[in-house]
């Protein structure tokens, strides 16, 4: 009974202590609201950065595995002039040709594709755009995961007698076509040539600022002979090489197999360099997260620095508040309040000011980050740890504001806090 009403008595003392520092801070609600202002913008920033490299991460993870984690692309290597490296696939060392090797020899290998590219301007009628052109073989659609939703791909009849025939996507048919949907049998106009359209890409979206909606497809042979030209003397040559593995946990000895016949068939010993490079959207995924994760906790250690600034606000404002209501705490502790209820009061004080900052910080981050969300269409994820931080944060902060002013006032003589003015 006793521990009972020990316990009611603490509970109405702290209820005062709390009563007391609202209704003190609620009298000078400028100050107030221009002390937690550093906090809101620092929970805010942290939440809400939080938030947004998150979903930039899930999104672009997700256009990544659309289109296969299983999947190996080997680029040309990069020329040399006058020792000075022209960068990544800046000289033809990779041919159709090797694609049909990697295709017989490599085991792991299930699907393999090869493709040019290159810039062109696309016209039909008096509509133009300028476009990528695709040059691809009869497996790009499986290795890319991507398929005609309108009409059919080229077949391998019109490879071989490289017919003049097109596919679109979606963003290249709506520049040429708008929202008219009747556009199989059409001809448009690739570099002055004319070709038929048999068939619409179905939509893939973006990956970052590509756009994979935005491209023409046609056949490998025709796009060599008619628009690259740039035939090596080996085959065809091409800008990249797809290579889809029968599972995931294939990807490595795929690697491992097409390295070796590829040094093979292009005359490379040790210790000369590869003249291709083979990536894989595993390490493009791992790589992209690393990148994004050192980015979100740098911003965010900036982001830490308003929190600091706010903590010394905080501090600030109520070593002024102390100096302000000396006479206050001498007539308190005339009355009967000891150091411990003077320090209560300052510390509830300040941590109200920090704990009401970071409500209303997580509240804007949160804000923040679906609007984000919304305008660039990404996932809206909001990290539980980053709220858990925060509120621990805004508490911390507001605590340690709190003490050396809470201390001061704790620690004034009560006949000279009376005497003063």
């Amino acid at each position: 009974m006793i521990l009972n009403s020990h316990k009611n008595q603490v509970s109405i003392y702290y209820v005062e202590i709390f009563s007391m520092a609202i209704e003190v801070l609620w009298r000078n609600k400028l100050r107030t609201g221009l002390t937690m202002l550093g906090m809101v913008i620092g929970i805010s920033s942290v939440i809400g950065i939080t938030s947004i490299g998150q979903g930039v991460q899930k999104a672009t993870e997700k256009e990544i595995q659309s289109l296969g984690t299983n999947v190996l692309q080997i680029f040309p290597g990069d020329a040399v002039r006058g020792n000075v490296s022209q960068g990544l696939g800046s000289t033809s060392t990779l041919t159709w040709e090797d694609a049909k090797e990697i295709a017989l020899q490599a085991p792991s290998a299930e699907v393999v594709s090869a493709y040019l590219q290159n810039q062109g301007q696309v016209v039909y009628e008096d509509k133009n755009t300028s476009t990528t052109i695709y040059g691809t073989d009869l497996n790009y659609p499986e290795v890319r995961n991507t398929y005609p939703q309108t009409g059919r791909f080229f077949n391998q009849g019109e490879l071989n007698a490289r017919k003049q025939v097109v596919v679109l996507a979606p963003t290249a048919k709506r520049n040429l076509f708008g929202d008219n949907n009747n556009v199989v049998g059409q001809i448009i106009r690739i570099q002055g040539e004319a070709y038929e359209v048999i068939g619409i890409m179905e939509p893939k979206g973006s990956q970052g600022p590509i756009d994979r909606d935005d491209g023409v497809y046609i056949p490998l042979t025709t796009m060599s002979a008619r628009i690259v030209g740039n035939n090596a003397l080996a085959g065809i040559s091409v800008n990249t090489i797809l290579v889809k593995s029968r599972n995931q946990e294939q990807l490595m000895a795929a690697q491992f197999q097409i390295t070796n016949l590829l040094r093979i068939r292009h005359n490379i010993y040790p210790p000369q360099a590869d003249d291709f490079r083979i990536t894989n959207q595993a390490d493009i995924i791992k790589t992209f997260t690393n990148i994004v994760s050192l980015l979100t906790v740098m911003v965010v250690a900036i982001a830490g620095i308003s929190l600091v600034v706010g903590g010394i606000g905080i501090a600030n404002i109520m070593l002024v508040s102390v100096v302000e209501r000396t006479r206050e705490i001498g007539i308190r502790k005339a009355v009967g309040a000891n150091n411990s209820a003077i320090l209560n009061q300052f510390l509830a004080e300040a941590i109200i000011i920090s704990s009401l900052g970071g409500v209303i910080g997580m509240g804007g981050g949160i804000l923040i980050a679906f609007s984000a969300a919304t305008v660039f269409n990404f996932p809206f994820v909001i990290s539980v740890s980053s709220i858990v931080i925060g509120s621990g944060l805004s508490f911390g902060v507001g605590l340690l504001a709190g003490v050396i002013p809470a201390r001061n006032a704790a620690k004034l003589d009560p006949i000279m806090a009376l005497r003063s003015d």
